[in-house]
């Protein structure tokens, strides 16, 4: 698992997922996996060479109207709950309190104090 405090993972949110393949497998020589999701969803994982460096989701609904697209940065904590509270009692602000994820872990997505957003996750205990 991800210590306390470092990155854990990146996602890209795109609105075509197929010409940000074509961009970053050119440029970086990515390559990529298709994941069907519950709700007809599909989730990409990116990985170089033999290791996992991050995912990529497609921006799609009214939730993203007028949202640019953008790499989300999520940050290992212990505890997310407890990290959360101690956010807001610093002046940071919640934009989605923390859920789980299935097999990922639990995630909030936070803006600190000065209105930088990331996600922060305590990441699910691996097999093994």
């Amino acid at each position: 698992m991800t210590d306390h405090g470092h990155f854990h993972w990146n996602e890209l949110m795109t609105r075509d997922v197929q010409k940000s393949k074509d961009f970053y497998g050119k440029t970086l020589g990515w390559a990529f996996d298709d994941m069907p999701m519950p709700g007809g969803m599909t989730y990409t994982t990116i990985r170089h060479g033999d290791n996992m460096v991050g995912g990529m989701l497609k921006m799609d609904g009214p939730q993203f109207e007028g949202m640019p697209e953008h790499w989300v940065a999520y940050i290992a904590v212990d505890d997310i709950d407890k990290r959360v509270d101690l956010l807001k009692a610093e002046g940071g602000k919640v934009l989605s309190e923390p859920f789980d994820v299935e097999g990922v872990g639990r995630i909030a997505m936070v803006a600190d104090s000065g209105g930088a957003v990331s996600g922060w996750m305590t990441p699910a205990a691996q097999p093994g």
